[in-house]
């Protein structure tokens, strides 16, 4: 059987293939270090400063400037209504996603046991929260009954290789604990 290489995302920036030691996730899309910056300003961003629209990333204040609310009370300033229809913030045409690029908001597929024990999903380092020695996803790991978000400290192991908050074990029958 010959060589095949591993199918890597790529950049939507620069089209190129992006590995796990170089990557930035915004927008469900996978991005190189030095390609996750704002596509007006060119300033470098990191998760705190960063806002995605349409495939394509700003800094907060780009943004706010290019997608927020406009008019009295949001910096129109001295009571003036603008009617600025904002032409000179329009982004550079033909922005490159060559459709390899990973479907927004889509969490990939584990093989079968390896993945997230609730969607079946990846679990990156960086989201992983462990509950018997399994990775789940921050937004997966909650109570199987009530659908309470747990934290490593307050869930519950159940029997049925399940977790649980305190409160839904303790009203289980004793069978069930």
């Amino acid at each position: 059987m010959p060589f095949k290489p591993a199918d890597n995302p790529k950049c939507p920036k620069c089209g190129k293939s992006v590995y796990a030691a170089e990557e930035r996730v915004a927008g469900g899309l996978k991005w190189h270090k030095m390609c996750f910056k704002c596509g007006l300003c060119q300033k470098l961003l990191d998760s705190t400063n960063c806002s995605e629209h349409e495939g394509e990333l700003f800094c907060k204040v780009c943004h706010a400037r290019k997608f927020g609310p406009k008019g009295y009370g949001f910096g129109g300033g001295a009571g003036c209504l603008s009617m600025d229809a904002g032409d000179h913030l329009k982004a550079e045409q033909g922005v490159r996603t060559n459709g390899a690029c990973l479907e927004p908001r889509v969490i990939a597929k584990a093989p079968p046991g390896e993945g997230c024990p609730r969607c079946g999903g990846y679990v990156y380092a960086a989201e992983q929260m462990l509950a018997r020695g399994r990775g789940y996803h921050r937004r997966c790991f909650n109570c199987n009954t009530c659908h309470k978000p747990l934290d490593s400290t307050i869930h519950c192991d159940g029997p049925d290789k399940e977790i649980y908050c305190r409160v839904t074990l303790h009203l289980k029958p004793p069978g069930l604990r």
